[in-house]
């Protein structure tokens, strides 16, 4: 089957122009499949059966992997078989029967505000790499950008006068208003601390590691486990926290949903709606806990 994932793979590419993120992951999850399949001898996609399909997914729900992985693995089945029918790699969709278990949705990790301060606090030394730290973190919670977004940001989409980035992904692009806390960090950053941390001065690159180099995903998700650690917050804090975080206290502070589903580049506002629903949460605690009949 290793012809038709990467045919799979390369049309993901040039047709419907995904992120190497999204092919990487699918690409995974297909490799698991093959793999499961040639324990059992099988190595050519018209030998595959609904049956074997069936058993892959049972095999995942008993090694108790977690339902969001499992429906992951279903729709990377699917959107291969529907690719191979298209093809004509195989006669019949044999993926149509499989059904993704049910996914209770998890309430997102959100940082009070006070915790978000702290955190910002913690780079505000003198060096390049604690002035690099400080714009990024700022910008990050200034934005609710994802961290790829972030690293792949160029100094081309930030406009520093009138306080917005231009946020791009292969499919859309938006435009993302920040404050004067970023803003004054970005300046700090761009007045001669970004050019002295690039190998290569012609670069766009808005953020460099300490090698010169772009900064990498792995490097942020360090730096942010550091100063997390540094400002005695106790809950595991991700990059993707303080997006949620960005999210939640905009709506609670009188956001409408639309414009945050516009920042936060959903392409539906189910997905928004969940910070509305957090709020919601919050205005029944503090009701409770401060009414005398509450």
């Amino acid at each position: 089957m290793e012809k038709e994932i990467n045919a799979f793979i390369t049309y993901l590419h040039n047709v419907k122009n995904t992120s190497n993120n999204t092919e990487l992951s699918y690409k995974r999850d297909l490799e698991k499949v093959e793999h499961f399949l040639a324990s059992r001898g099988i190595t050519e996609a018209e030998s595959v059966s609904e049956q074997d399909l069936g058993d892959y997914v049972k095999y995942l729900e008993d090694n108790h992997f977690a339902a969001a992985t499992v429906s992951r693995n279903i729709a990377s089945i699917k959107a291969f078989y529907h690719f191979m029918v298209q093809e004509g790699f195989v006669t019949a969709d044999i993926s149509e029967g499989l059904k993704a278990p049910k996914i209770e949705k998890k309430i997102p990790a959100i940082m009070s505000p006070d915790e978000v301060v702290r955190l910002l606090e913690q780079p505000s030394g003198d060096s390049p790499k604690e002035i690099r730290d400080k714009a990024m973190l700022e910008l990050l919670y200034a934005t609710g950008i994802r961290v790829t977004e972030l690293i792949t940001l160029k100094v081309s989409d930030v406009n520093l006068a009138m306080g917005f980035i231009l946020c791009r992904d292969r499919n859309k692009e938006r435009i993302i208003p920040f404050g004067t806390a970023a803003k004054n960090a970005l300046i700090r950053y761009l007045d001669g601390t970004r050019e002295g941390m690039l190998e290569n001065k012609a670069s766009d690159v808005l953020f460099a590691n300490c090698s010169g180099q772009p900064m990498s995903r792995q490097g942020f998700w360090k730096l942010i486990k550091y100063y997390a650690k540094k400002a005695d917050i106790k809950a595991d804090i991700t990059p993707h926290t303080l997006r949620h975080s960005f999210a939640a206290h905009l709506v609670e502070n009188g956001a409408d949903l639309r414009s945050v589903q516009e920042m936060l580049g959903h392409s539906d506002i189910s997905t928004t709606q969940i910070y509305a629903n957090l709020n919601h949460n919050h205005i029944r605690e503090v009701y409770a806990k401060a009414h005398p009949r509450g």
